[in-house]
């Protein structure tokens, strides 16, 4: 079975935005408009497609990256002759509780389309999908949408773009009219007036620039040109002679400096009123990268270490790697994967080479939101989903076996929150047990640990939304009746200073004894660095394979904190010293040494409680700014900024998690219901003395 594609004509990308910029509705325009679905879907009336979760319907906001693979021929302003596009689509959440899912989407896309509110322009999530998106090198177009709504102010979006994310970014479309009287968009590459008639904006007409618009767009044009003619030598030529620029080779060197993450391309319009959705596709298939445009993607031989380069060529050997697990009521396991080399097809037999494990594909299926279409083969390039793994869970590697390879892993940020919870019954025990593992392979920042001398169960998230979202799945998909406790903060612990300390583990009993003999020292290390163990032991004063069980006790005591039983982070220890006995030493010896001595030297480094401390942004009506202030200044808040946005205020400033339960609620009440937050981890930062004894005896 040979591709019905060409590679060239792939186009793997994600929609990424601040929540409520509208990026559900632009995919269900791309849906639409591409034959998908028949019937437009709406979010604020709980139709999309693409939010697809009971909980996405009633919230009017995604929860979960939704898959789905469609079709577009450019359309009449194209070159002609082109072949149609398979575009594989994510639709990734805009809430920062549920960043996972975008940063999971991003590493397996080739390109992103990045939305913006015509009102708000550049949000705090904004910043953070786009930070996410250079980290991955993700090659990009924005697209301005809601230019329909009251406030609409296309200047001020395009200069908060240049001012907070990018000064690369080329606007390629200005709009016509703005807030109810939008009318459609002038293309500044043909210079032309589009509009879109017909019931659902299905109809593209192409005009003469209306002539009280003339100005501008010739305005616009040469900002265009001034900004592209830089990037190539033979157009720079061109320009300075005042030739005419071709339509094509004006989208051969954007195409060439989008690649290059020279340029962002900025287009407009509005999804909801169907406006400009139709462009930003041909703008998808002109200007994103194929697979083939990307660079080969790394990987590592898992015996030997060495990089091994992995391209998009089907005669390859088969790699690829599964970057979400959900549960489908109907199938259960789905597990989505990116296919980087090589194919696969249904009843082969592939490597997992995260768990050393052989899994069968027993069906591949192609994903549209939650339909599925049953295929036998999956080339390089293809996002797909396969059913029934055991196994594989986001990040691992599924390869050939006979040319084994671990692709790069996806890295997640740590839970922030926690909450107790318990089920109501006995009969919901098991259940739940089940429930929780589920929901815990499907979303890598979602943790459950058990406490062993409460005997009680805490699940941990990265926001109130996070866990009040899993608890809501665990009662409707798992049918689990449970008791949430308050939510708890995720405080860490570290320490400041240098210290050593020995343990020695003795233990005689009748028969052999048990002997471990060590001297460590710990260090403390900068935000973020985790737990590293150094072996400086010299001339076999501890024998090698009692090292990694010291490693091992140093690792399990960092768990359990010595001020109030909070994990520790951010040390370094080094082992550098000790003893053993010919035959009373054993590993277990050594690791209760280990553990004994971490927690000898952390009591004597200085040790202090760390708290998460989050980024907000809150916007309310100008009367209430001084009350708003004078709230989160009592909230142990540091006031960064406050900005002037349409006839409000914006407050920036960094507030402590634990100061920030209910902070919506009382933000509402405060504001006479007119005010709205947002908020994001920023750092970690040391608790007050007053706080950290409140924290001691709260722990006691």
């Amino acid at each position: 079975m040979s591709r019905e594609y060409p590679i060239e004509k792939y186009r793997n990308i994600g929609i990424i935005a601040h929540i409520d910029a509208g990026k559900t509705t632009v995919s269900e325009r791309i849906l639409f408009y591409t034959g998908i679905s028949h019937k437009i879907g709406e979010t604020h009336d709980g139709t999309a497609i693409m939010d697809w979760m009971e909980q996405e319907r009633e919230r009017g906001i995604t929860v979960t990256s939704a898959a789905t693979t469609c079709f577009w021929t450019p359309t009449k302003r194209a070159v002609p002759g082109k072949k149609e596009f398979r575009i594989n689509l994510i639709d990734t959440p805009g809430h920062i509780d549920f960043t996972a899912e975008v940063q999971r989407s991003l590493r397996v896309l080739d390109g992103a389309v990045v939305v913006f509110d015509g009102v708000a322009g550049v949000e705090p999530q904004s910043e953070t999908v786009w930070r996410q998106a250079d980290k991955f090198m993700v090659p990009r177009i924005c697209f301005i949408n809601k230019l329909d709504r009251t406030g609409a102010d296309f200047n001020f979006v395009i200069n908060t773009i240049w001012n907070k994310l990018t000064p690369n970014a080329v606007l390629l479309q200005v709009p016509v009219g703005s807030e109810s009287g939008l009318r459609g968009v002038i293309d500044l590459i043909i210079m032309k007036f589009v509009k879109f008639e017909g019931d659902h904006g299905e109809n593209v007409v192409i005009e003469d620039i209306p002539s009280d618009m003339k100005d501008v767009a010739e305005e616009w044009r040469e900002k265009m040109l001034e900004k592209l003619v830089t990037e190539d030598d033979k157009l720079f030529e061109k320009y300075l002679e005042k030739q005419e620029i071709t339509r094509e080779e004006l989208i051969t060197v954007i195409r060439k400096a989008v690649l290059d993450y020279k340029i962002v391309p900025v287009l407009c319009g509005s999804a909801l009123k169907n406006i400009g959705v139709q462009l930003l596709l041909d703008a998808i298939c002109e200007y994103l990268p194929s697979p083939i445009d990307i660079p080969p993607v790394e990987g590592k031989d898992p015996k030997t270490g060495e990089v091994i380069l992995k391209s998009p060529d089907d005669n390859a050997s088969f790699s690829a790697l599964a970057f979400k697990v959900a549960t489908d009521p109907y199938v259960g396991t789905l597990t989505y994967f990116r296919v980087y080399s090589g194919q696969l097809t249904t009843g082969s037999y592939v490597l997992n080479t995260a768990t050393g494990e052989k899994e069968r594909i027993a069906r591949i299926l192609r994903m549209h939101s939650a339909e599925r279409e049953e295929v036998k083969e999956v080339f390089a390039g293809d996002i797909a989903a396969t059913v029934g793994l055991k196994n594989t869970f986001t990040g691992h590697t599924l390869c050939d076996e006979k040319e084994p390879v671990i692709l790069e892993e996806i890295v997640f940020p740590e839970p922030v929150l926690s909450i107790r919870i318990e089920p109501k019954t006995k009969a919901d025990q098991e259940k739940m047990s089940m429930a929780l593992k589920k929901l815990s392979d499907e979303d890598p920042t979602f943790r459950v640990k058990s406490d062993q001398e409460t005997g009680e169960t805490l699940i941990a998230g990265m926001g109130e939304l996070h866990l009040d979202i899993l608890v809501d799945r665990m009662k409707r998909e798992f049918k689990v009746d449970a008791q949430v406790g308050k939510p708890q903060v995720a405080y860490r612990e570290t320490i400041t200073q240098m210290a050593e300390a020995e343990s020695k583990y003795i233990k005689q009993s009748g028969g052999r004894g048990q002997y471990g003999h060590v001297w460590l020292r710990v260090e403390p290390q900068k935000e973020g660095s985790g737990i590293e163990f150094v072996n400086e032991i010299k001339g076999g004063v501890i024998p090698k394979e009692y090292i990694p069980a010291v490693e091992k006790g140093v690792k399990e005591a960092c768990s359990k904190g010595v001020l109030a039983g909070y994990p520790i982070s951010d040390i370094k220890v080094t082992l550098y010293d000790g003893s053993f006995h010919e035959v009373d030493s054993s590993e277990i010896a050594f690791k209760i040494a280990g553990s004994l001595a971490l927690q000898d030297a952390c009591k004597k480094a200085n040790p202090i409680i760390l708290e998460p401390v989050m980024n907000v942004e809150v916007v309310v009506p100008e009367e209430f700014l001084g009350d708003t202030i004078g709230d989160l200044s009592s909230r142990r808040g540091k006031i960064e900024k406050t900005e002037d946005r349409m006839g409000v205020k914006v407050i920036k400033c960094k507030v402590p998690l634990s100061e920030m339960f209910g902070y919506v609620t009382s933000l509402r009440s405060l504001t006479e219901g007119r005010g709205n937050s947002t908020m994001e981890f920023s750092y970690y930062s040391e608790v007050p003395y007053s706080v950290a004894q409140e924290i001691k005896e709260g722990r006691a």
